[in-house]
């Protein structure tokens, strides 16, 4: 009895989820957590693996890992667990990932990335606990909720017609060529347990034998969410949902998988720089000593495809080689293709607090709505340019806005896809952050290709022309 009761040495001594429950778990009386949590500590322990855990756990139940397993942990977004537990496993090889997951995270929300790490093989052990429903959020119908059971959002219960069939995941996941052992238990009577207690053992022993892919999925009682007593619900996993939900081992080929390692899984910053191409020396521009406005809060605004997103990006590039501080945030959504895109700017000759840009000092506006929509934001002391070949009637404005023809001016360089350049080359000669020479050089980087770059230095050089005038 002292054996059983014995709390696993990877369990913190007390657990500080609540004051009042520092020597048990905060589940609710007769959840079946608990039941796997142990089981999980004990194989842990008698695998002496507790120093390699790295423990990923999204929303749910058991969210709370940290608060009982003394390992190192991460919290991963509602149904990402598996693609956060790729990330780890890939970054961390000679540790063993650990993805804990309930069905509505892992089968609704998290399907996708659940079956391409599996399909992938990922070196991950996945704790997969069905308890037939979303058990954090109030009871409601989960892809495993079985047919005719009642929730709170299936209140007449599930019908095939309406819902489809349940999925069983293990199943689904024992088809994939990635995992070496995939297999369904429960922990709702002792035999189960002991039965539990085996396979969790060899999913941990293939983990620190580094064999791939591994899924276990565990029937557990809820008796909360259920309407059941605990009692109830643990004869309610033998009578009814283990028909439709086999246990068993659904996939084992441990035994013959040989010991995984992936290509370059130990990277260095110098490969990582040389593959992205930041190993080389990049060359800087001339220090500015001062800014029109410090900082240069920076907005461009138009028509998704009209190069608002590259013109933010390319002035918040020629700013960092300015020795500037720079953030650039896009906003696009669904309309970057011919809907309303714009893109925020902020340069500073200190740090930066935030990269939102609410009210531009500084704003491109390329067509007729994104003027409407920050026009008005811009302060009387502030600059606003407009393209002027798209715009032909102006709101109520506070700043004095300048006419920039930039659709004209880019159809006598070839292209009106270089309209962007012809604002970038406006607001550099007019702030004279830049010079025409810096520009040219850093849009050789941008468009290597002669023809698209000749066609932008004729957008820049008319830009700077017309500048001189404004």
């Amino acid at each position: 009895m002292s054996r059983i009761l014995q709390k696993p040495q990877s369990f913190y001594e007390s657990f500080n989820r609540k004051p009042s429950q520092k020597h048990t778990t905060h589940y609710c009386p007769g959840c079946g957590h608990g039941i796997l949590n142990k089981l999980m500590g004990e194989a842990i322990d008698q695998l002496n693996i507790q120093d390699r855990l790295i423990f990923v756990g999204p929303v749910g139940c058991g969210v709370f890992f940290y608060y009982y397993f003394h390992c190192a942990g991460i919290s991963a977004p509602h149904g990402r667990a598996s693609a956060v537990a790729t990330g780890v496993s890939r970054s961390h090889p000679d540790a063993i990932t650990i993805s804990y997951q309930g069905d509505g995270d892992l089968a609704a929300l998290g399907t996708n990335n659940a079956l391409h790490a599996a399909n992938r093989g990922e070196r991950m052990i996945v704790f997969f606990i069905n308890n037939n429903l979303y058990g954090m959020t109030g009871g409601q119908m989960a892809p495993t909720t079985l047919v005719d059971q009642k929730t709170t959002t299936s209140p007449y219960g599930r019908s095939l017609d309406n819902d489809g069939a349940p999925l069983r995941m293990a199943e689904i996941m024992a088809l994939l060529d990635g995992p070496v052992l995939v297999a369904r238990v429960a922990v709702n009577n002792p035999r189960n347990i002991r039965q539990a207690r085996k396979v969790i053992q060899k999913g941990f022993q293939a983990q620190k034998e580094k064999k791939g892919y591994v899924f276990i999925e565990i029937l557990s009682q809820c008796p909360t969410n259920w309407k059941k007593s605990p009692l109830e619900a643990c004869k309610w996993i033998d009578e009814t949902v283990s028909r439709y939900y086999p246990l068993g081992i659904k996939k084992d080929i441990v035994e013959e998988t040989p010991s995984r390692s992936r290509r370059l899984e130990k990277s260095t910053f110098s490969r990582v720089a040389k593959t992205l191409k930041l190993d080389k020396q990049e060359e800087t521009l001339t220090d500015v000593s001062s800014l029109p406005f410090d900082p240069i809060s920076f907005k461009s605004a138009g028509f998704g495809g009209q190069g608002v997103l590259s013109l933010g990006m390319i002035f918040a590039d020629a700013a960092m080689k300015k020795n500037l501080h720079v953030t650039w945030l896009p906003s696009y959504g669904p309309e970057m293709r011919g809907g309303t895109a714009n893109s925020g700017v902020v340069i500073s000759t200190d740090d930066i607090g935030s990269p939102v840009v609410d009210t531009p000092n500084l704003l491109v506006a390329m067509n007729k709505p994104s003027l409407i929509k920050f026009g008005p934001l811009v302060p009387s002391d502030g600059w606003l340019f407009y393209n002027s070949s798209l715009i032909d009637e102006l709101p109520d404005l506070k700043a004095s806005p300048f006419p920039v023809p930039a659709t004209e001016i880019a159809k006598e360089a070839g292209t009106i896809k270089v309209a962007n350049t012809v604002f970038l080359a406006v607001i550099a000669a007019k702030s004279k952050l830049f010079t025409l020479d810096e520009l040219s050089m850093l849009l050789k980087e941008y468009f290597p290709e002669e023809r698209v770059y000749q066609m932008n230095l004729y957008a820049l050089k008319a830009g700077f022309k017309l500048a001189e005038n404004l």
